[in-house]
């Protein structure tokens, strides 16, 4: 048996759930979201508890388990405390700033701003012009933002100027070598 998908999910008790016809939805204080379950994967909750099992112990049901049980648990506290992800900018006169609900004003060295709009559920903070921090109730699509707003200037090896997540290390090149 998965040693993850094993374990119980518990719900705090300003949060829903609700299983029906293989679709799992949750509600809580910070939005709601839903997910269709892998066939074969079942979800039923004993009280407080959610257990996540499976058909039988075929190779792509043992795979699904774990994967399953994290999906849900991630819904669970996405919708109670919610997620974030921290990007540091870093080089001389690139910022950012939070304009419009929703829209993140990007300086980073092109000729023009950068304008990022959020998708729905993801909102922005910027406590410093060289710190953005994105929050979300939905784990994947923060992590998604992020990434693409770290993509428009990845963090260059040589002088390590670009934008990067909070803690992440790049690995420098030495430059040319002078005669």
């Amino acid at each position: 048996m998965s040693r993850i998908g094993r374990n119980p999910i518990t719900v705090p008790s300003s949060v829903t759930v609700s299983v029906a016809d293989g679709i799992v939805s949750v509600k809580g204080p910070n939005g709601s979201m839903t997910r269709i379950l892998p066939e074969g994967i079942t979800l039923h909750q004993d009280g407080d508890q959610l257990n996540v099992d499976r058909l039988n112990d075929e190779t792509a049901y043992r795979a699904l388990h774990g994967l399953t049980r994290t999906l849900v648990s991630n819904m669970v506290t996405g919708v109670t405390e919610g997620w974030t992800k921290e990007l540091e900018i870093i080089g001389v006169g690139y910022r950012a700033a939070a304009g419009a609900p929703g829209v993140l004003d990007l300086a980073l060295g092109f000729s023009h701003p950068v304008k990022f709009t959020a998708p729905e559920g993801i909102t922005f903070e910027v406590p410093a012009p060289t710190r953005v921090i994105v929050k979300g109730a939905d784990k994947e699509v923060v992590g998604q933002v992020a990434a693409t707003i770290r993509k428009i200037r990845k963090p260059e090896p040589y002088k390590g100027k670009g934008v990067r997540y909070l803690g992440e290390r790049v690995a420098r090149k030495a430059g040319k070598a002078a005669k």
